[in-house]
């Protein structure tokens, strides 16, 4: 089942509340919260007051953005994660996005890969006793910025709660995406839906149909639930949601 999202992030600018509109006017399902601006990890005041205002509008949070990054936090990253976890609970998050360190797949010592699986089993553990998954955004410069990278870290850390966003790599090949989807697919989660047809280029997201029409055909081959959340506009506007939400939904 795949349902249709929004990714808080995509207008920094805006309030939670003009966000919450934008959602409604484009008949979306679900807002993911980033943790950098929206709702920043440690105010459980505003996740409990964001998840009211969901609530009120009928909407789910599909996830909590928390850019909280493994390996950089030293031997606090407990402490850290406590808060991430607690505002993921308060906003009724059922997942938490994490960054898999912030060095590439290809560069990282084994040693330092070690220490970063080593700390996604512990705060998956944590995560796990408040009943929320953790799962790894593909992003470049982490241990998922190649899936076979991220079959390995899925493999090393051995957690049913902890799985995978996707995305397409906007470096790498139409078949490149559609090999890792396909070998992905038992772990993801969520998915972050832009049409990027190479680094820093933006295009409507109905001139991907046929790269997302394939994309969305391999989802809906999986029986999981999936938040398909719309990721930036191609000029950063508002009033290009509504024609970016009516595409995705075109697609699926």
């Amino acid at each position: 089942m795949i349902k249709y999202g929004l990714v808080s992030v995509s207008f920094r600018p805006l309030s939670c509340e003009e966000i919450i509109s934008l959602a409604k006017q484009s008949e979306l399902d679900a807002i993911e919260w980033g943790g950098d601006i929206h709702v920043p990890h440690g105010d459980f005041e505003k996740a409990k007051h964001v998840a009211s205002l969901m609530k009120t509008a009928n909407l789910e949070t599909s996830a909590y953005g928390s850019y909280y990054k493994v390996g950089t936090y030293g031997k606090d990253y407990k402490e850290e994660f406590q808060k991430v976890l607690h505002t993921a609970v308060l906003l009724g998050a059922p997942v938490i996005r994490i960054w898999a360190g912030t060095e590439g797949s290809d560069t990282i010592s084994s040693e330092k890969r070690a220490e970063i699986t080593d700390e996604c089993v512990k705060i998956a553990d944590m995560a796990k006793k408040e009943g929320v998954s953790v799962a790894f955004e593909c992003h470049r410069y982490t241990l998922t910025d190649d899936y076979n990278s991220s079959l390995k870290l899925m493999k090393e850390t051995d957690r049913d709660n902890l799985k995978m966003f996707w995305q397409p790599n906007e470096g790498k090949s139409f078949e490149y995406n559609l090999t890792a989807l396909k070998a992905l697919l038992p772990y993801i989660i969520n998915v972050h839906v832009f049409n990027w047809p190479k680094p820093n280029v933006r295009l409507p997201l109905k001139d991907g149909e046929k790269e997302w029409k394939e994309y969305f055909k391999i989802l809906h081959s999986d029986t999981k639930e999936h938040f398909c959340s719309l990721e930036f506009m191609p000029d950063d506007s508002p009033k290009s949601l509504i024609t970016e939400a009516q595409a995705m939904k075109n697609f699926i």
